[in-house]
């Protein structure tokens, strides 16, 4: 097989619309609830949720046109990202800003994916963000986490059984909204314990003298309006029965 068969291979895979049942969506949300309550299962799904953060930063950066330097992923599940360039506040604050809404946009969109019956598509999506995500990559922790999430999502979709295809779509996609939610109420215990003093919120609020506490609200509020409008674009027909 070729490049341009492979290439068309996933095209047709990737643009093939798949009619999912309410049960489809429902079980990987159960299954993305456990994970949010079991604090051990959390700590390990929560680096879907770190590489968004960072990805956020780094697609807001580079967009403003400043420099990204490197992203680097923590085993304890935290990330940070390193860019340069101008030091007007404005791109700045746009750049801090991005971390914490990135999963729940990045959610909502693949909310919509899926609402279109585009189950594999969504799946190839993600799969080229994690492929950006690693060009990034400086520390030997994150490069391991991003090959494995790489490899266990390109076998996924390019072989994987559609039913587990369907559900691990619908899983992802559940947990970057409501894993979102959680990042942000994990933010305010933090700053509660005084112990986010270098938080995305109180680099906005050295930025822009607003109050941290307005950015960790401002967060909330972006991430539950994310989380409800994607649960509506998966479960609309349940939801308006």
């Amino acid at each position: 097989m070729n490049v341009a068969d492979v290439w068309n291979t996933i095209w047709d895979d990737a643009t093939t619309p798949v009619v999912a049942s309410t049960w489809a969506a429902l079980w990987p949300l159960a299954v993305v609830v456990v994970c949010l309550a079991v604090p051990q299962v959390w700590h390990l799904v929560r680096h879907v949720v770190t590489i968004a953060h960072e990805a956020g930063h780094a697609s807001v950066a580079t967009l403003l046109g400043r420099k990204v330097r490197g992203i680097r992923l923590h085993s304890d599940t935290s990330g940070l990202t390193t860019h340069s360039g101008s030091t007007k506040r404005l791109p700045l604050a746009l750049t801090a800003f991005a971390g914490y809404p990135a999963p729940a946009l990045l959610g909502l969109g693949a909310a919509a994916l899926l609402g279109a019956g585009y189950a594999f598509g969504l799946l190839w999506v993600l799969l080229v963000v994690l492929v950006l995500v690693l060009v990034q990559i400086r520390n030997v922790y994150g490069f391991v986490v991003m090959v494995l999430a790489i490899g266990g999502f390109g076998w996924l979709a390019w072989s994987g059984p559609d039913p587990w295809r369907v559900g691990v779509a619908y899983g992802v996609t559940w947990l970057l909204l409501l894993g979102a939610v959680r990042a942000v109420v994990e933010l305010h215990g933090s700053r509660r314990g005084a112990q986010g003093g270098g938080s995305d919120a109180d680099a906005l609020a050295r930025t822009t003298r607003v109050p941290a506490l307005v950015w960790v609200a401002l967060f909330w509020l972006v991430t539950v309006a994310c989380a409800a409008g994607g649960a509506w674009l998966m479960l609309g027909e349940v939801l308006g029965e």
